[in-house]
């Protein structure tokens, strides 16, 4: 596979786009805190971008919503990050995002964002007493991060494992009480400090009767970063500066996708991301091409889609690349029709709430 350095946004006509007609006020008692149960039975608001028609479903109805050929695309990242709470040296609190392992630097070596990241130089050693586990920062990561070297134990995973908490976004206040319920059912591969959470709307049999019914599925890979909650703070927002994410897009789901009959539909935007990075190099008449590395794309209105005709999405947060990336699809007026009545219908918002199938 191609392996690419980070791609950059692209893909834009020459417009100004003000964040300030892509905004919306998103009351507090509408943010889902906990997720439903059980997956499926979430509620689905249907977008048609050609008809500018709205319907109400439920997710389980999927099937009667999709054509055999069409293709779902589905991102099989998997939340590995952990929070832990230490104490550092004078008896300061701190806080700890462990993303991932960085075995390159020792096995018992990890990359983490910690909070108050000023007080936490090289050599600082911080003392995790609920996992039984004691931290040396050796070096600063990208992003603002600390490299960790943890001492004193022989098994590092599994005492994070065992202590760490679920890294839920900050919206989210409410203890959740099974970590798999902040995961897909799908989730394979570790990396994200987030869940790619359209997904978590799917159940084994669902897809299963998807596949049954001549509906394709794909994987592609995108580790979801802490810069997904990242608010866009400039009304220009071409003047935004995107994080970036490491993304996989592999030869299989690449055939998959140019040689879909149907509908290629991303499930989250995540999996869009992925796919429309993938394509910035196909060759003619390809949607993608295989790819791997790290991405910045920055989809906002005006992008020129090149990859998918769909769209499987939960309902986002003002002032959001993801709002942005969503109205780029659908269209201004359309997006505020659409959350207008998300709004005035009652359904659940952000990370656990109500899904729209955009088509």
């Amino acid at each position: 596979m191609l392996v690419l350095p980070i791609i950059g946004a692209g893909g834009h006509t020459p417009m100004s786009v003000l964040l300030s007609d892509y905004d919306y006020s998103l009351p507090e008692e509408r943010i889902a805190q906990t997720p439903i149960e059980p997956r499926d039975s979430a509620r689905l608001l249907c977008v048609n971008r050609t008809s500018g028609s709205l319907t109400d479903r439920v997710f389980r109805e999927l099937p009667e919503l999709l054509s055999p050929g069409d293709l779902l695309v589905l991102n099989e990242t998997r939340v590995s990050a952990l929070r832990l709470f230490g104490v550092l040296p004078g008896g300061g609190a701190l806080e700890a995002l462990i993303l991932r392992p960085a075995i390159e630097r020792g096995e018992t070596v990890y990359e983490a964002l910690v909070r108050p990241g000023k007080k936490v130089r090289a050599g600082t050693r911080i003392d995790f007493s609920d996992a039984g586990l004691l931290a040396e920062s050796i070096g600063e990561a990208s992003g603002g991060g600390r490299f960790l070297r943890f001492l004193g134990s022989d098994d590092v995973s599994g005492a994070l494992e065992k202590a760490g908490r679920v890294p839920l976004p900050p919206y989210i206040t409410e203890a959740l009480e099974n970590p798999e319920r902040y995961q897909t059912v799908y989730a394979k591969t570790p990396g994200s400090a987030a869940a790619p959470t359209a997904g978590l709307h799917f159940t084994p049999q669902l897809l299963e009767k998807l596949q049954r019914q001549g509906v394709g599925v794909a994987k592609v890979r995108l580790d979801v970063g802490l810069g997904t909650f990242r608010p866009v703070r400039v009304d220009d927002v071409t003047q935004h500066e995107m994080h970036a994410e490491t993304f996989s897009v592999t030869e299989n789901t690449a055939k998959s996708v140019n040689s879909c009959a149907g509908r290629v539909i991303a499930v989250g935007t995540t999996s869009l991301r992925a796919l429309e990075s993938a394509a910035r190099l196909a060759k003619p008449g390809e949607r993608v091409s295989a790819r791997a590395g790290a991405t910045d794309i920055f989809i906002y209105p005006g992008h020129e889609f090149r990859a998918i005709d769909g769209l499987i999405t939960n309902f986002h947060q003002p002032h959001s690349t993801l709002l942005l990336l969503v109205g780029a699809l659908v269209g201004c007026e359309l997006l505020k029709a659409s959350y207008n009545r998300a709004l005035a219908e009652g359904y659940r918002f952000l990370s656990f709430g109500d899904a729209m199938f955009i088509h």
